[in-house]
């Protein structure tokens, strides 16, 4: 019984792949490349929108993607107040906001909101889809929204994002 054992071990052994050659390599901040990318809101569904750009700012598109560093790259939205949305939302969403004194909260529509300040929809959007922590607050930085279609960041060569 004890030959069989050791045999049985034996081919168990000689099966076991060697497992320091598929070790897992952690991205440092230090080695990170930071892209730039351009989309056009225009016609685009504000939600499908905001989930594909949080996907970017996180770095989850890239392979060498590790979820303790900021391995996003860089997006600009043009033409933020042409989103497109679905439904009755236009009348029903509300967006509130508080002064911090009694009596200090205030709500607006989101049809107000877009004709008054179409960059807020998206960056509130894009914002609730992110971490709730200081790296979250860090790729939030990257994004940068613009209600018509000029941007000035063209020295940085952005390319056009497929969805």
């Amino acid at each position: 019984m004890h030959t069989l054992l050791k045999k049985r071990l034996f081919n168990r052994k000689s099966s076991v792949v060697d497992t320091l050659s598929y070790k897992t390599k952690s991205a440092r901040k230090e080695d990170v490349q930071h892209g730039w990318y351009i989309i056009d809101a225009e016609g685009e569904t504000l939600g499908r929108m905001a989930s594909k750009i949080a996907t970017v700012l996180r770095g989850k598109h890239k392979p060498s993607y590790t979820p303790h560093v900021d391995c996003g790259d860089h997006v600009i939205v043009v033409n933020a107040g042409k989103v497109r949305l679905t439904g009755s939302k236009m009348e029903q969403k509300e967006y509130l906001r508080y002064s911090g004194y009694p009596g200090g909260q205030k709500s607006e529509t989101l049809r107000h909101l877009l004709n008054r300040k179409p960059e807020i929809v998206v960056e509130n959007a894009v914002k609730g889809m992110l971490p709730k922590n200081k790296l979250g607050r860090a790729m939030f930085k990257k994004l940068y929204v613009y209600a018509g279609g000029q941007h000035p960041h063209a020295a940085q060569k952005p390319e056009p994002f497929k969805f």
